[in-house]
């Protein structure tokens, strides 16, 4: 038996009209997860669209502009319990200029869901989705070739479209690959079995997703602390109090632990851990907790505490797999703010490396700019230190963001290699 509160967030993703959206909404329809309101409310709005049924895709799509124009612009986030799990839905976007809210969804994801029409096979944007949670460390990914009734359930299409997304999965960094036959629409294999495709010998959708293992991506054994504001109370009881309140990125602090205070070298031990008005014998990611120290040592927002037989790099040069998220291209030699935890610095791409052809993922070094959904490996440079770690072994300190000074605009996401 699974427990019982293990929860598991999956995100949704693939190109435009794959029946994301459908797809979820027969997830949760099918499963009883709707409120009998919500199924009222879906059906009228089916009725004066001039649907036959309940338009599944409307359960998700929950802006006016997505409704009036039938697609998905925003990620939209659903929750639902099942008896052997709880799941987080992120719905993301199909289309290409919405790629970056793909990002946005799968950056917390422990299973990223790919949809392919099986009328069309591996797309482009079907590489670049692909790709992306190859990235971000997604460690399953669950490829669901839709529309199966459309190629009258045809076993061979399947195959094929297995063979190809086969081929390019062998150039990422990823592990588990599972592929499902489906018709989301009439709900072949989603929540049950498929009467329509006795040739498919596993599981439907739900159950895939019921008995999966998540193991969790928090890494236990690098304990890192980033301050984000030091807590001086003006008060009678707590005169003397000096404690650094932040939120814990990964591994365990307890008082009398041996710290470090990066960037500036400054060691000391931890006298309490405080959380409200009790205090701690321990606190591990993702608590967000206060901590003192015994001795008085200059702290302030962006710096970082921890262990000092276990301590990251504090660099200023860094090199980052970035995805370039704005319509405005990157300008060359251009100053960005960079958010590395509750770090804040000025930055500048020195170099980009290469970018990725998403078509045929080589690596492409004599084109320099970078547009909108570029992925990239690029050279940083910040104002002052980061401590990082990579992403792959901490994507807590492994990730970094970039804002534009000029419009305030996220412009990018990166993962540091």
């Amino acid at each position: 038996m699974l427990d019982n509160n293990q929860l598991l967030r999956f995100t949704t993703a693939g190109s435009v009209d794959d029946g994301k959206s459908t797809l979820i909404g027969r997830l949760l329809y099918d499963s009883k997860s709707i409120f009998e309101d919500q199924i009222a409310a879906i059906e009228n709005t089916s009725k004066k669209k001039g649907h036959d049924g309940v338009d599944l895709a409307l359960f998700t799509d929950g802006l006016k502009d997505e409704r009036e124009q039938g697609i998905t612009i925003d990620v939209a986030y659903r929750y639902f319990t099942t008896p052997k799990r709880k799941f987080i839905i992120a719905d993301t976007p199909g289309h290409i200029q919405y790629t970056r809210n793909m990002v946005t969804g799968a950056s917390t994801a422990n299973v990223a869901t790919i949809l392919i029409d099986a009328r069309h096979g591996v797309i482009e944007q079907t590489k670049r989705h692909a790709f992306i949670a190859s990235l971000l460390q997604i460690p399953h990914i669950i490829v669901c070739v839709n529309k199966m009734d459309l190629v009258d359930f045809s076993e061979e299409v399947f195959n094929k479209i297995v063979a190809e997304f086969e081929e390019i999965s062998s150039k990422m960094l990823v592990t588990d690959v599972r592929f499902i036959p489906m018709s989301a629409l009439l709900g072949d294999n989603v929540v049950n079995r498929s009467k329509n495709m006795s040739w498919y010998q596993g599981a439907p959708m739900l159950h895939t997703l019921e008995t999966m293992h998540i193991s969790s991506d928090i890494n236990k054994v690098d304990a890192r602390f980033p301050v984000q504001t030091v807590i001086r109370p003006q008060n009678e009881t707590h005169r003397d109090y000096r404690g650094y309140a932040g939120r814990v990125a990964s591994g365990i602090f307890r008082p009398g632990d041996e710290v470090t205070v990066m960037p500036s070298g400054f060691t000391s031990k931890i006298k309490t851990i405080d959380l409200y008005d009790s205090e701690l014998e321990e606190a591990h990611a993702p608590m967000s907790v206060s901590i003192t120290l015994e001795d008085d040592i200059d702290i302030s927002r962006g710096d970082m505490i921890v262990r000092s037989n276990n301590k990251p790099e504090a660099v200023q040069d860094i090199e980052v797999m970035l995805c370039w998220l704005n319509n405005t291209s990157a300008k060359p030699r251009a100053k960005y703010t960079i958010k590395h935890t509750s770090n804040d610095q000025k930055a500048m791409i020195k170099e980009v490396v290469y970018k990725i052809d998403i078509s045929t993922l080589d690596r492409v070094t004599d084109n320099k700019e970078l547009n909108m959904n570029d992925i990239s490996k690029v050279k940083i440079r910040t104002t002052k230190p980061l401590m990082i770690d990579s992403y792959r072994e901490n994507r807590t300190t492994g990730s970094i963001i970039l804002v534009d000074d000029a419009t305030n605009e996220t412009v990018a996401a990166g993962m540091i290699v």
